[in-house]
């Protein structure tokens, strides 16, 4: 048994050596995670201690390390817990997990999320307090640029929306409405073993101006992450800034290295190509990071509505809207 290490209030835990048992239905699934929640959030430790892999179980050292960990739980935000919502994805061999719960003594909520396999065996866990969605003097604002989808074809929305349930983005004054888009096929983001990021759907897609603009900035030669490793210190990795002359400017990041096709000074149409899909900077997997500020420096301004025109939503015709988390987009051709 590992060395006992002190363990925070904020934990996740990621762990990849466990391999994969049979693939059960998605209610099933769903029961199991809120099965794991409801252990831990009553003291169940033990329960839950043997269900543990041993690699997470060395994160904790002992069952009692882990009793500690929901002590403080339980400290920090009362014993009782409401669930608001869950959802149950998959992710290679894991099953993820992740259930949103209020804890009326303290007005707060928690997400707390489990990664398993399909016999049930847990090989990650998060714990962490959803932040407060930031201020903005800018909810009831109505986007002055005629934005079209900046891509082609079907899209999900992965994140997207005003509240951080729907957009974990929304915490970040700058990134206030900003949208995060993949492509699912088949339930999925990706064929074969995901190891790599020409298996993901999204990868090398052509990235368009989502509007008329000025580049104000345009970054290329960040290597492209290996999906699941994240590059933090340059968190936008390749992007490109429109300038609308407008006062609103689009974001759009984690391009492919070496596919911008832009540089700073260009005058772009809407529609034009910007780069390809890419996995660059703070980004797990393939896909598109897309905001709207109102200054031109990353993290420099405040984050405005995003109001897209003629577009299909889950199918359904839309004029002028927001994408929301969990839908299909596509542009829709006038």
């Amino acid at each position: 048994m590992g060395k006992r290490k002190k363990v925070g209030l904020l934990l996740a835990v990621l762990l990849v050596v466990v391999s994969a048992g049979p693939v059960f239905a998605v209610e099933d699934e769903l029961a199991r995670g809120r099965t794991y929640s409801e252990q831990f959030l009553s003291g169940a430790v033990d329960e839950l201690w043997a269900m543990f892999a041993a690699p997470l179980q060395d994160v904790f050292g002992t069952a009692a390390g882990l009793e500690e960990f929901y002590a403080q739980v339980v400290s920090s935000y009362g014993a009782q817990a409401e669930l608001v919502q869950d959802e149950i994805t998959s992710a290679q061999e894991w099953f993820v997990y992740q259930g949103l719960h209020y804890f009326p003594a303290t007005e707060a909520f928690l997400i707390i999320q489990w990664a398993f396999d399909g016999e049930g065996l847990i090989g990650g866990m998060f714990v962490s307090q959803v932040p407060q969605e930031a201020p903005s003097e800018f909810m009831d604002y109505e986007t002055k640029t005629d934005l079209r989808l900046p891509f082609e074809g079907e899209w999900y929305v992965v994140w997207g929306g005003r509240t951080i349930i729907q957009n974990y983005h929304a915490s970040d004054a700058a990134q206030r409405f900003a949208l995060d888009f993949l492509v699912v096929k088949g339930g999925s983001t990706y064929t074969g073993d995901g190891s790599s990021n020409e298996q993901y759907y999204a990868f090398g897609l052509p990235i368009l101006a989502p509007a008329d603009g000025v580049v104000v900035a345009a970054v290329d030669g960040v290597p492209d992450n290996i999906p699941g490793v994240m590059n933090p210190e340059q968190p936008l990795g390749n992007y490109v800034v429109l300038d609308h002359q407008n006062g609103e400017y689009s974001f759009l990041a984690h391009l492919q290295q070496g596919s911008v096709t832009v540089q700073a000074g260009d005058w772009v149409r809407k529609g034009d190509p910007l780069g390809l899909c890419g996995n660059s900077g703070n980004s797990g997997e393939p896909h598109l990071h897309y905001h709207l500020q109102n200054t031109p420096g990353p993290q420099a301004g405040q984050g405005l509505p995003a109001q897209f025109a003629s577009y299909l939503a889950n199918g359904e015709y839309v004029e002028r809207g927001e994408p929301v988390r969990g839908g299909t987009v596509a542009h829709a051709e006038q």
